[in-house]
């Protein structure tokens, strides 16, 4: 396992690990690889693709209820289609990725992404956009776990989890700029452009990723498989208790943030009558606070901190964020204006900058082999969980915000109980010093 002091990845030549022989060393006793600039940044492009289909378009959604003459919920399924389709996608991209290696299905999944993403575009009625939004989120599927099983490809224990937070710096660039450049867009042209603007950015990162990203997983290392195969393999990784468990809490976290992502757009601007600007500079500001926090999360807590503290640190401030959230909500507090809600939004989201990339690399620091199944089992849970939090948040209308606030403090508190029940945090076993043993 690399050193606890480990540095951030050291931008230089991509290292590729090579074969596993009979008397080859464990993965986790290879020496800390290094990543290059370029490779660092289409990793960070591809696991900024679920921020991008969905943040850029979030501003659109109430002109998409009016341009489509449709109902509010309605237009809310194509944000859970889209992740009901990444859900599914990486199901079955993370085991080929396993079989074939890491480019040839990316560069399939990439491909077909920038075509559903045009075809978003046209989409003449909303039944037919949830559909293509649903393609989108299949195709999309592909960067976002082949993405992370590169990573575990690449490095193990605290470096892992600094990589992650470095990933977390470039992706959450994406939550950022995506929705003020939505906004923006819909300053000239209606929502139509904003899939045009995604169709552009997947034809760039599918371009770099055919001319620069080098295949990570050995022919030697690769699984020969075929489903049954894939499945038992899952079926390994679900038996260990610690690894389901880290994937829940990680899952309901992400329920607490898709909550606010299907939500916001309506909380801001309808009911606190917020523009279209104004909500995309907030959701910016919430993003910033994720990322900075992931980066202290990487810089100065990794290596120093046990992850499982400073994850159950982040869910005890998630509960503690949706709980005001949901007092505001109902009036329990009187009536509160829109800085006192979105100050409890930039917590909430803050806190996610510690609990989700700690979530993932704990999960995978518990498997040596099989990362494309593992990192698959991790994407699925997570967006199938927010895929059902998407319509939960509109089931009492647009005028309040407390399905919004209660989802999040329901997911939060079953990711707290999983992770208290499940992965034994008194025990010491799920530290980085113990995981993946």
């Amino acid at each position: 396992m690399p050193e606890q002091g480990a540095s951030t990845p050291d931008m230089s030549t991509p290292h590729i690990p090579q074969a596993a022989g009979p008397g080859a060393e464990p993965a986790a006793a290879r020496t800390v690889p290094r990543t290059g600039l370029l490779v660092t940044l289409i990793l960070g492009g591809l696991t900024a693709t679920p921020p991008l289909a969905m943040d850029m378009y979030l501003p659109s959604l109430p002109e998409v209820t009016n341009s489509l003459h449709a109902p509010a919920a309605t237009v809310q399924l194509t944000l859970t289609a889209c992740l009901l389709g990444m859900a599914l996608g990486q199901l079955v991209v993370g085991p080929m990725s396993d079989r074939w290696g890491r480019r040839r299905p990316l560069l399939i999944g990439m491909i077909a992404y920038v075509v559903s993403t045009v075809l978003c575009a046209f989409a003449p009625t909303v039944e037919l956009l949830v559909a293509f939004r649903l393609a989108q989120g299949l195709a999309g599927a592909a960067g976002i776990v082949i993405a992370r099983a590169v990573v575990r490809d690449l490095y193990d224990g605290a470096a892992m989890a600094r990589f992650f937070s470095t990933l977390m710096l470039i992706g959450g660039v994406a939550p950022i700029v995506a929705p003020l450049i939505g906004g923006q867009i819909l300053r000239v042209t209606d929502w139509r452009g904003v899939f045009v603007v995604l169709t552009v950015v997947g034809t760039v990162l599918t371009a770099f990723v055919w001319t620069k990203l080098p295949e990570t997983l050995p022919a030697a290392e690769r699984h020969g498989g075929g489903v049954g195969e894939a499945l038992h393999s899952m079926r390994r990784l679900l038996a260990d208790l610690p690894f389901t468990g880290f994937m829940l809490s990680g899952g309901f976290a992400f329920a607490a943030l898709f909550a606010y992502i299907s939500a916001s757009p309506y909380v801001i601007q309808e009911i606190y009558g917020a523009s279209p600007q104004t909500f995309s500079l907030l959701f910016g500001l919430n993003s910033v606070g994720l990322v900075a926090v992931g980066q202290i999360n990487g810089k100065l807590l990794v290596g120093r901190v046990r992850l499982d503290r400073v994850l159950g640190a982040g869910l005890l401030v998630v509960i503690a964020a949706a709980t005001a959230l949901l007092l505001m909500s109902t009036g329990a507090l009187g009536k509160v204006g829109l800085a006192p809600v979105a100050t409890a939004l930039f917590v909430l989201m803050s806190a996610m900058g510690v609990t989700l990339p700690n979530a993932q690399a704990l999960a995978l620091m518990r498997t040596k082999h099989a990362a494309g199944s593992a990192s698959a089992l991790l994407g699925t849970s997570s967006f199938l969980i927010g895929a059902v939090a998407s319509p939960l948040v509109g089931i009492a209308g647009e005028h309040t915000a407390v399905p919004m606030a209660v989802v999040q403090l329901a997911a939060a508190l079953v990711a707290l109980g999983c992770f208290v029940g499940m992965c034994r945090p008194r025990s010491g076993r799920t530290s980085v010093e113990g995981a993946g043993s």
